[in-house]
């Protein structure tokens, strides 16, 4: 699961943003005690300001202090907050309803979806990606081969549960996907490396559903029929973005194309389908 001090991170956030009335320190401190994420210890005058620093330094975000105003906290630059991805994904993911937090004999009773794994090294290798520094690193294949590797990491990724670094390996001359929860062992290195300024983590998953990318696949068609309740689903979780719905039967079927590489993340995910799903185009698929 992610780390405590992330998602204390996300508490003081979410807290601050979605407050109908202005926080001072003492209560935030109440609504901390509060919270389901009260067993992680006391919130100190120190802890809060070195929060606030860390909230800056890791998402850009400006937790401000309106001195005319009873010292009471706000976010400062809320536009950064709405346009920061990586900070409304952990927002989505980890944060807790306010209507909740008020009371504290509810944490047992709020279940939040975690990562088993792989968060060891995960305050390691964003500190690497903020300095781009490599990392060396013992990796162990499911398949049983240990490798140690010079990474120069480029972007994170969640995937089916587990979290993945994307970077240039330098053993492989190649960007490649390592999954975390098979590192072995991490070193950290004051070697930079230069972030290539052309290269957009977005942009490098655009043809593809998942995680796996080969350039020598070529970018096609993909025609499936979908029955029964998998229509709806797939109108409300499409599998690509490029996904359009060609054709329907009301209540039987839909048919939807897309504009993809044929991976195979993909596979499995029609696959997951079963019986629900028919692929129509390509007929080799």
């Amino acid at each position: 699961m992610i780390s405590k001090t992330y998602l204390r991170y996300i508490w003081l956030i979410d807290t601050i943003d979605k407050s109908r009335i202005p926080l001072d320190f003492e209560h935030i401190v109440k609504l901390w005690q509060a919270s389901p994420y009260a067993y992680m210890g006391g919130l100190s005058i120190r802890t809060f300001h070195e929060h606030r620093k860390g909230i800056k330094e890791m998402f850009d975000i400006d937790i401000a202090c309106d001195k005319s105003s009873l010292f009471t906290y706000y976010i400062k630059n809320p536009e950064v907050l709405k346009k920061n991805t990586y900070a409304q994904m952990l927002l989505r993911k980890y944060s807790v309803p306010q209507d909740f937090s008020t009371f504290s004999m509810m944490r047992d009773r709020i279940i939040l979806e975690e990562i088993p794994h792989g968060t060891a090294y995960f305050d390691a290798i964003i500190e690497a990606m903020r300095n781009n520094t490599e990392v060396v690193i013992d990796y162990q294949r499911y398949e049983g081969q240990l490798e140690t590797l010079t990474l120069q990491p480029y972007a994170l990724k969640v995937y089916n549960r587990r979290w993945y670094v994307l970077g240039y390996i330098k053993e492989k001359e190649a960007i490649r996907h390592l999954a975390l929860e098979r590192f072995i062992d991490f070193h950290a290195t004051n070697i930079q490396f230069d972030f290539p300024k052309d290269f957009i983590p977005r942009k490098y998953y655009d043809n593809v559903v998942g995680i796996y990318v080969n350039d020598q696949l070529p970018l096609e068609k993909l025609k499936i029929r979908v029955y029964g309740v998998e229509v709806e689903y797939l109108r409300m979780l499409p599998l690509h973005k490029s996904q359009y719905e060609v054709k329907s039967k009301y209540g039987e079927y839909a048919e939807f194309t897309y504009r993809v590489c044929l991976t195979p993340d993909l596979k499995s995910k029609l696959l997951a389908l079963g019986s629900h799903v028919e692929v129509l185009e390509p007929l080799e698929y």
